[in-house]
């Protein structure tokens, strides 16, 4: 039996980044051409970039995308290729893949079914094709088909498509996928990274190639290419029910090749229309060449949040040509987690590229590109400032130092007790009385949180840097958080992650090293602590969950009620089973939040971007939208009050 290499291709593209990712897709073909792959799958949308916005809504868009295509036609010889890329067919937008074959162009396949949930607004910009439709759409004077097609090689081997959403729904393969039989099929996806996917997504692709009784390709989107979606890169090769080939998920590298040598399966002769035969055969693998299987370990969420985390801020730094960062360091959890992050994020970069590559992937950060090791990079790449008030404690202070030390960060102290006193008493003398904590704590509360804003943003303007907003999730739903204080940034690393989730992280990173990174002893004076806003006096011993309550309690209903959609009345009776209290103290965590949640909806429609860390997320941008003015769930409240007074 005649055997052939099949490849896909992660590449880590940017929208509209024209000229960046017409380099990276010729550099794949040529490393593709040197080692003799015949068949490959790039990603969905891989010409453009996935996150193109409404930018899909513009002509020009599909003009210059074709413009591409073209140019990169000459660099398929000896192979076929099916690459990524949006289509105007009779004044209707697709997503669509073209297919090159021997540095021609065989056709186009039109995506049949669009991902429009959650982070995915498709319906929006493109329609989707209808199963069996053929067409035929003018390029550069010449008749190309597009639609629903099935291309047969020279070697009667055929090669039929599903693109991304195709993959996900119940009934798969169907029209020509299904009527010619293609017995390779090639998935170019753009499927987003969420907590503990990729099972399910290694699930569809093992099932594809069993509904072909053959090999199935999926290629994807790597790293952080828009902002706030992260993509694993993850590239699977499955040949007949077994994962044959699997690559290294979030990488750094800008594109990986993985390959395969798998069986040609011929088909019996005869067509019809949505059948393309193209003249052109592919070459047997060469003699004794196999490719070994490269099995890697099923992350676990802890390993998840560190990876993909780490890669996404490599990206957003480098893709705004920020000059590292700058964090405000409490010597709390959410700050200690973001510094631990970017130190990682410099570890990780450096051990999978290397120091040299790693300073030539970031050549406009003219302050690192004489570093010789990760303590030379780190002064540049996070400044960290502890910002002191008359309410700060010696504990946060030495927690902030020693672990900022201990990360090789550059470290500022600023005492601003002075600018607070100054706001008072501006204050104070306006209103014609004195301030005091029984009648203004929140006001007084607040204005600490807000004067820390100002000198953090002045360093992040001097060095060209990103400031680090450090709300997380659990703070977003309640809205946790002073507005142009603590929230003030230009990325959230963790909205998308809550407060139980992080405190249980950091105590592993203390201790254990996760995916090879270096375990942190100093978080031990992070680890110490109760969670504190430090905004009120020393005498009040302020804490966290004793101004809001528990924070497993808050998360258990936030996911009650924004994931689960359930109702109050319903999220009650779980979380007084669930946690064994009383149904007064259940209807008082349950009230708190209702209030907070609704009034506070304002807040999160104003945070910094944030990364997508799982399909449970807050932001109302690209995924929880609610209305900022709301009953504020009165009357089902109301309802469970006279309930126990009965």
């Amino acid at each position: 039996m005649s055997r052939i290499k099949v490849a896909t291709v992660a590449v880590n593209q940017t929208p509209l980044d024209w000229v960046g990712n017409e380099k990276r897709l010729i550099r794949a073909l040529k490393e593709a051409a040197n080692i003799n792959a015949q068949l490959l799958c790039f990603p969905e949308m891989s010409i453009c970039g996935y996150g193109c916005e409404d930018v899909f809504l513009a002509e020009y868009l599909y003009e210059e995308s074709l413009n591409i295509l073209g140019e990169i036609v000459p660099y398929t010889e000896n192979m076929a290729v099916a690459f990524g890329m949006p289509l105007i067919v009779k004044g209707v937008r697709y997503s669509a893949l073209a297919f090159v074959v021997n540095g021609e162009l065989a056709g186009f396949y039109c995506k049949k079914h669009l991902a429009n949930d959650g982070l995915h607004y498709e319906h929006r910009w493109f329609a989707p094709w209808q199963d069996g439709r053929v067409d035929e759409i003018e390029i550069d004077g010449k008749l190309v088909p597009v639609g629903d097609l099935v291309f047969e090689l020279g070697n009667r081997q055929r090669v039929g498509f599903e693109i991304c959403e195709d993959a996900w729904v119940r009934n798969r393969l169907t029209g020509a996928q299904d009527e010619f039989e293609p017995s390779v099929v090639l998935n170019p996806s753009a499927s987003h990274f969420a907590f503990q996917k990729h099972k399910i997504r290694q699930d569809l692709i093992v099932e594809g190639s069993k509904l072909v009784k053959g090999t199935y390709l999926y290629a994807n989107m790597s790293s952080n290419e828009a902002g706030r979606i992260i993509y694993d890169g993850s590239c699977v090769i499955a040949d007949n029910g077994e994962i044959i080939s699997e690559n290294k998920r979030f990488s750094f590298r800008e594109i990986q090749i993985d390959t395969a040598v798998v069986p040609v399966r011929k088909v019996a002769t005869g067509g019809g229309e949505g059948l393309i035969k193209v003249d052109w055969t592919p070459q047997d693998a060469l003699a004794g060449e196999t490719v070994p299987v490269v099995e890697f370990e099923n992350y676990t969420v802890a390993e998840e949040f560190l990876l993909a985390e780490t890669l996404a801020l490599f990206d957003y730094m480098r893709k705004s040509y920020s000059r590292g960062f700058i964090l405000s360091l409490s010597g709390g959890v959410d700050s200690a987690t973001c510094a631990v992050l970017i130190y990682y994020m410099v570890e990780r970069a450096v051990a999978e590229l290397g120091i040299e590559e790693f300073k030539r992937r970031l050549a406009y950060f003219s302050e690192i590109q004489t570093a010789k090791n990760i303590a030379e990079v780190m002064p540049h790449m996070l400044t960290c400032v502890y910002q002191a008030t008359a309410n700060s404690g010696k504990v946060t202070e030495n927690a902030a130092e020693s672990l900022a030390k201990e990360l090789a960060s550059t470290y500022h102290f600023f005492n601003v007790e002075g600018l607070v006193q100054g706001y008072k008493d501006i204050v104070s003398t306006a209103i014609n009385r004195d301030l005091s904590w029984s009648s203004d704590d929140l006001a007084l509360q607040n204005i600490q949180a807000r004067v820390r804003a100002p000198g953090v943003w002045f360093m992040t303007n001097l060095q060209g840097g990103l400031l680090v907003t450090t709300s997380n999730r659990s703070e977003a739903a309640v809205g946790y958080a002073t507005m142009d204080g603590d929230t003030c940034g230009s990325i959230c690393p963790l909205g998308g992650v809550d407060k139980t989730f992080l405190r249980s992280w950091l105590r592993k990173v203390e201790k254990d090293s996760i995916s090879g990174c270096t375990p942190i002893a100093s978080l031990k004076f992070v680890n110490e602590q109760e969670p504190t806003a430090e905004l009120r006096p020393p005498g009040s011993a302020q804490k966290d969950e004793e101004d809001l309550m528990p924070y497993d309690v808050l998360d258990f209903i936030e996911k009650s009620s924004i994931r689960d959609k359930h109702s109050p009345a319903q999220i009650f009776y779980n979380l007084k089973e669930k946690f064994k209290v009383s149904p007064e103290r259940a209807l008082q965590w349950l009230e708190k939040f209702c209030a907070l949640w609704s009034r506070n909806q304002w807040k999160r429609e104003r945070y910094a971007p944030s990364f997508h860390m799982d399909d449970e997320n807050l932001d109302p941008k690209t995924w929880c939208r609610f209305p900022i003015l709301s009953g504020g769930y009165k009357r089902e409240l109301q309802r469970l009050r006279d309930s126990l007074r009965k």
